[in-house]
């Protein structure tokens, strides 16, 4: 069954309003008639079966059939701090970390990224990745859609104080013969903590950076013995963190 994200203003007690993308998606795309039925997810991450019951030009007004018990999400949150990658790549990791039960994506300026953003640019390229969390939350079936901040320095990052786990993607850690294991950082966490993991450029973390982050207390953890790419690594985290809390339980 089609699901769409619904915002706040489009919820009034079991009367749902669908209009914009979602409202052209379901009557020219879908060819949807009245009778049929989606999925409508709330901010709130609560999720129902509605029946459409009217369609005009503008907008596609739904009633609420049944409100489903739903648990998609993984049980700790994971925030990744991606530095700024060249091309397309971030669309790649936001669209298949959002697949993978990623929470949020903040972008950051690393010192040996080769892309930059100006405000116009960041502005742009925030609202694609807007765009492009949603779609995969709606075919993956989340019941959220990750937040995507916007581009912040790796400064602010650091000090930011609403995490339990704060983690560094390490490429010298895969390279040492006694390296920090992502299996000893795992065994530190509980569910429903939140879980920043910092993920450098293709040409890695600057040793400033390095010296920043370790300062700021974070935990430096090889990702596998192998050297993944910038576009790789968050992947392998977010897989490994679902196989041990939702696969183990």
């Amino acid at each position: 069954m089609q699901r769409y994200f619904i915002p706040n203003e489009g919820w009034n007690g079991d009367v749902v309003t669908i209009t914009k993308e979602d409202a052209h998606h379901i009557v020219n795309v879908m060819r949807m008639q009245p009778e049929d039925e989606i999925i409508c997810c709330h901010t709130d991450g609560r999720v129902a079966r509605c029946k459409i019951e009217n369609i005009t030009s503008e907008q596609v007004l739904c009633s609420v059939v049944e409100w489903l018990n739903e648990n998609k999400e993984l049980p700790v949150q994971i925030t990744i701090a991606q530095a700024l990658p060249k091309g397309d790549k971030l669309d790649y990791i936001v669209q298949k970390g959002t697949e993978l039960g990623a929470t949020a994506f903040i972008p950051y300026h690393g010192e040996r990224s080769i892309v930059k953003w100006n405000d116009q640019k960041a502005k742009k390229k925030g609202q694609r990745l807007e765009k492009i969390a949603k779609e995969a939350s709606e075919q993956s079936h989340r019941t959220k859609i990750p937040f995507i901040h916007s581009v912040q320095s790796l400064e602010t990052i650091m000090h930011s104080s609403e995490y339990q786990v704060k983690l560094v993607a390490s490429e010298e850690e895969a390279k040492t013969s006694n390296p920090s294991l992502l299996s000893d950082a795992i065994g530190q966490i509980r569910k429903g903590d939140h879980i920043l993991l910092v993920i450098g450029p293709e040409g890695g973390f600057s040793s400033n950076e390095l010296v920043s982050l370790k300062e700021a207390n974070f935990s430096f953890v090889r990702l596998g013995p192998r050297i993944l790419r910038t576009e790789t690594a968050s992947l392998y985290f977010l897989s490994i963190l679902s196989y041990q809390f939702e696969e183990l339980g």
